[in-house]
């Protein structure tokens, strides 16, 4: 199913206005001795620099687009006025054939100016996309069983009464044989006597065997000796 064509009234503006400027063009370059095929190839280069020059413009004003944007401008705007009458064809002065014959030449270097010369706005920089997080397995957390039943609490046993504490014995009272005086003298002199002999007290094993008493009678003279 073809297309419905839409008539617009600015693209036959542009149709219009760009066959008479294409013929002005050819006309000037034929009246300044360009024939044939290379009268036609002109005007071509004329509009192709004002497209190239525009689509420049288009993302960077800078000087140099400017620059040529002009240069395209006046080329062609030249071009049309001259062939308005104001300039004989027939005789086409020497400087105009000159400029005529130069054109190729400019028309590349502003070309190739246009087409090699970095932009002055660098393209953005995409953000890097965020990577993806990996998911992370965590354990489960572990199944919790019954409660434990608290044990029951247990009482202390009570403490059984104290029992009286037995008294304590008391210690037998120990007899001590009554000695004489004239035993405890007689005996003095024997231990002073055993004492210079011998330079120590005399015990009581010895003093009973000097004596001739009982043992407790011996122990109890030690006693008052001392």
């Amino acid at each position: 199913m073809f297309r419905s064509i839409r008539i617009d009234a600015v693209l036959i503006q542009a149709v219009i206005a760009g066959a008479l400027s294409f013929a002005h063009l050819h006309d000037l370059a034929e009246a300044a001795g360009q024939t044939g095929w290379k009268a036609w190839a002109y005007p071509v280069s004329v509009d192709l620099l004002l497209v190239a020059v525009w689509r420049r413009l288009r993302t960077e004003r800078s000087g140099l687009a400017w620059f040529w944007f002009l240069v395209a401008l006046v080329a062609s705007l030249g071009a049309n006025i001259a062939t308005a009458g104001l300039l004989d064809l027939d005789h086409v002065p020497a400087w105009l054939r000159i400029l005529v014959a130069g054109w190729p030449a400019l028309a590349f270097l502003g070309g190739t100016l246009l087409a090699h010369t970095p932009d002055a706005t660098p393209a953005p920089t995409p953000e890097p996309a965020p990577r993806p997080v990996p998911a992370v397995d965590r354990p489960a957390a572990p199944e919790t069983g019954p409660e434990p039943t608290p044990a029951p609490e247990v009482s202390a046993p009570e403490s059984a009464p104290a029992l009286p504490e037995a008294p304590a014995p008391v210690p037998a009272q120990v007899s001590v044989p009554a000695v004489p005086p004239a035993l405890v003298d007689h005996a003095r002199k024997v231990a002073t006597e055993h004492r210079t002999r011998t330079g120590t007290d005399i015990d009581t094993a010895t003093l009973r065997a000097r004596l001739g008493v009982p043992e407790d009678l011996a122990g109890a003279i030690v006693a008052q000796l001392a």
